[in-house]
């Protein structure tokens, strides 16, 4: 069975343009709907945080209005109360590469805080991409892909991807607030190859070892398409 390292944000707020604090996190969603499908298939899930914190959940994504309903919501508090490799989170820069057989990303707007100018998250996604291994990122968490410049250059240039458009941002009420926006930044400040699917549905991009996903609802296909891979 496989070993598969989850890099989650440690954040619990977002710095809005204006200075004031957005409380935030990882989206309940994009952690519970891989690591279910994971574990349940026999694969051990690890956890990396920076600086080994434990990740917050956005509460707001556990609202039934953002879980598909009261019962939907119950059954993601329920996976993530499980989910015990929550609680004692590798610090990021101790992951040994080596050890995994894939990485993923979930999102939430907390990667929107830290995970885009963490060296080592940084250091990880890089050697991911160069190992030939899956790398699969979903939502806001392909911010973490601009740390992975140096001197103003990434390897993730001219890779097709998606991430939580700019009109997603916008219809959440956020994208006026955003000190950046995430599609515009990697488009501009990476130099990705952008593709999108319709807002709030789910949509997949796949280029050589790199899988990224578009939303929440993008989770649960990112996890069938890593499951496929190892096999």
């Amino acid at each position: 069975m496989a070993r598969i390292l989850f890099v989650v944000s440690g954040a619990t707020y977002w710095v809005l343009k204006d200075g004031t604090r957005y409380a935030t996190g990882y989206w309940a969603e994009e952690f519970a709907a891989p690591y279910k499908a994971l574990t349940e298939a026999g694969h051990e899930v690890v956890v990396a945080t920076p600086g080994g914190v434990t990740p917050n959940v956005d509460m707001m994504s556990l609202r039934p209005s953002m879980a598909g309903g009261e019962q939907g919501a119950l059954e993601l508090e329920a996976i993530i109360r499980s989910a015990e490799v929550m609680r004692r989170p590798l610090q990021l820069s101790d992951v040994r590469l080596e050890d995994y057989d894939a990485v993923y990303l979930p999102g939430g707007h907390g990667p929107m805080s830290d995970l885009w100018l963490d060296a080592d998250a940084g250091r990880i996604l890089t050697a991911q991409l160069a190992s030939g291994k899956p790398l699969a990122i979903v939502c806001h968490a392909p911010a973490a892909i601009l740390a992975t410049r140096i001197h103003g250059r990434s390897p993730f240039q001219g890779y097709r991807i998606t991430c939580f458009t700019d009109e997603e941002e916008e219809a959440v009420g956020l994208a006026s607030k955003a000190p950046w926006l995430l599609e515009t930044e990697l488009k501009e400040k990476i130099g990705v190859e952008f593709s999108r699917g319709e807002i709030w549905k789910p949509y997949m991009v796949e280029d050589r070892n790199l899988i990224t996903g578009q939303n929440p609802a993008s989770a649960a296909i990112v996890a069938e398409r890593l499951l496929k891979l190892l096999a």
